[in-house]
């Protein structure tokens, strides 16, 4: 499953009834490009939902064919989404879990991410994303963060491969900040931090990042995400099998108070 950039029938339908209202108000396509100051193709495109109708043409279009708020209503259809596309399964049972425990190979985990990393991850996709679904984005993984704090009861168990703590994203200052977020975010009381040593032959982690869930009715979920990717698993045969891999990366590293010791002194390094 692929993940697309924007939402294409919100478009269609908002540049749907841009036409409509200019055509039942007797508006030429002509006048409202000079109206807005577009060019004709620019116009005629977000018309047919090639291209997202802008704020500026549903304002103007609503004033001219005198909408009254009408065409402007779509502004709130055409704000880019806060997740993507394949993760939204996932987002929604992680905000109802009573149970959470994470292993991830390469990047710091998203629920643990300062705000300038999760920027510096986010404006880098490929293909780029347009700033506005940037800022969308950062803004949705800061509020699953939320979570954390407001859930004192609900326990997060993270473990996290060395290698996500070496890989350089952004700057060392950067990385040094993440770093020390990684510490004070580990004080909460429902939150532990565990780090895998690159040292440590954990073939299990190899096969990649998995999370692993509990549902407030006590169904066991696992979620397994790859390049533009991602499956949310409920088949007890599948997660009971991810469980155990998980089970024997947890122990094979290190423990949380020698893991607070891990971070520290690495980032101490930088």
């Amino acid at each position: 499953m692929t993940t697309p950039k924007q939402n294409p029938m919100a478009w269609k339908y908002c540049g749907d009834q841009i036409k409509r209202w200019r055509e039942q108000a007797g508006v030429t396509r002509e006048q409202l490009c000079q109206a807005a100051s577009y060019d004709y193709e620019s116009v005629r495109s977000m018309e047919a939902g090639r291209r997202k109708p802008s704020f500026k043409l549903l304002t103007v279009a609503d004033e001219l064919c005198d909408a009254r708020g009408m065409l402007l209503a779509a502004t709130d259809f055409l704000k880019p989404e806060k997740f993507s596309s394949y993760s939204r399964g996932y987002t929604e049972a992680e905000r109802e879990a009573i149970a959470f425990h994470a292993y991830s190979a390469l990047l710091i985990p998203g629920l643990l991410q300062t705000e300038e990393y999760a920027r510096e991850t986010i404006s880098n996709s490929y293909p780029p994303l347009d700033d506005e679904t940037v800022s969308a984005r950062v803004s949705g993984r800061l509020q699953r963060q939320e979570r954390l704090r407001k859930s004192p009861t609900v326990l997060h168990g993270f473990v996290i491969h060395e290698a996500a703590l070496r890989a350089t994203v952004g700057d060392t200052g950067l990385m040094k900040r993440q770093l020390n977020h990684l510490l004070e975010t580990g004080e909460l009381r429902n939150v532990s931090i565990q780090v895998l040593p690159l040292g440590r032959a954990a073939y299990a982690a190899l096969n990649g990042p998995m999370i692993l869930l509990e549902t407030p009715d006590h169904e066991q979920l696992a979620y397994v995400e790859g390049q533009h990717t991602g499956i949310l698993y409920s088949d007890p045969e599948r997660v009971n099998l991810l469980a155990q891999r998980h089970g024997m990366i947890r122990t094979q590293a290190l423990s949380i108070e020698e893991s607070r010791v891990f971070i520290r002194r690495t980032a101490e390094e930088l």
